[in-house]
């Protein structure tokens, strides 16, 4: 290599970075579990304060400390990182790179919540309070969705397709909860807090844990499903409660085979109602 060769190089590194790398590909857009995916905005004047009004009343609706309109359209972060998103989204859906990228580094700073101008976002989505939120480039958030501050919706995969979450409508996630990889979370689905999801979760089921486990299935309403985010399963005190029923049950037979009265366990419900917290 001469000395010319060595010159030129650096400009040809230079010229490669100004150069836009190829967008993720659309990976299997099959559904294991039962996903609703977002809805458009409407395009119209109209259309956009329609959307507005409906924004600040989903607001009103899921935060009790909001007292009205003003309140909601002047200090709410969560309210204003969706704003700013929607416009990012439609230059990025538009071809362009760097503006979008841009804004949303200023929604980052502005707001604390990082949501990449490629991510979808449904209509009627909460953030509550929202710091430390993350939501990756393919992701996908649902109608009428609730994130708490924290969460990440993330990838595991350096490959340029489509590597973060996607939530169904309805889905409830729990403060500093993960979901990590091309996971669906289906409709209505809640996630508990501090929770690391790693697998599919299926529509109006509950998971918990590191990693999260599906601890119940129970299709209930929408209220229930935005307000009673705390009221969660424990997988644990499930497994060891059908254990000793297992016990107990096995007990009795063997009680019963042998042809003798059953021996007492003294204490055992006790201890067992004062695992479960409800002494």
């Amino acid at each position: 290599m001469n000395e010319q060769d060595n010159g030129r190089r650096p400009f040809a590194g230079f010229r490669s970075w100004l150069r836009p790398r190829p967008r993720p590909s659309v990976g299997d857009p099959r559904e294991r579990v039962q996903i609703t995916p977002p809805s458009e905005r409407p395009r119209t004047p109209f259309g956009l304060v329609h959307v507005v009004v409906e924004d600040i009343d989903t607001v009103l609706a899921h935060d009790p400390a909001a007292r009205h309109a003003l309140e909601v359209l002047l200090v709410y972060p969560g309210l204003h990182a969706i704003w700013m998103h929607r416009v990012a989204h439609a230059m990025w859906k538009r071809g362009k790179i760097l503006a979008p990228r841009m804004l949303a580094h200023l929604n980052r700073a502005w707001t604390g919540i990082e949501i990449h101008p490629g991510a979808r976002l449904g209509r009627r989505v909460f953030i509550d309070h929202g710091m430390g939120i993350v939501v990756g480039e393919t992701a996908h958030v649902g109608d009428e969705c609730l994130l708490y501050k924290g969460v990440v919706l993330g990838g595991t995969s350096l490959e340029r397709t489509e590597r973060h979450p996607k939530l169904g409508r309805g889905v409830v996630v729990g403060t500093n909860a993960c979901i990590l990889g091309p996971i669906q979370v289906g409709d209505g689905a809640k996630i508990g807090s501090n929770s690391v999801v790693i697998r599919d979760v299926p529509e109006h089921a509950t998971a918990v844990g590191v990693p999260a486990k599906v601890a119940g299935v129970e299709p209930t309403s929408q209220t229930r499903l935005l307000h009673a985010h705390a009221d969660l399963p424990d997988p644990v005190t499930n497994v060891l409660q059908a254990l000793v029923d297992e016990i107990e049950a096995l007990r009795k037979r063997v009680a019963e085979l042998e042809g003798r009265p059953e021996d007492p366990v003294v204490g055992r419900e006790h201890e067992m109602a004062e695992f479960e917290g409800h002494d």
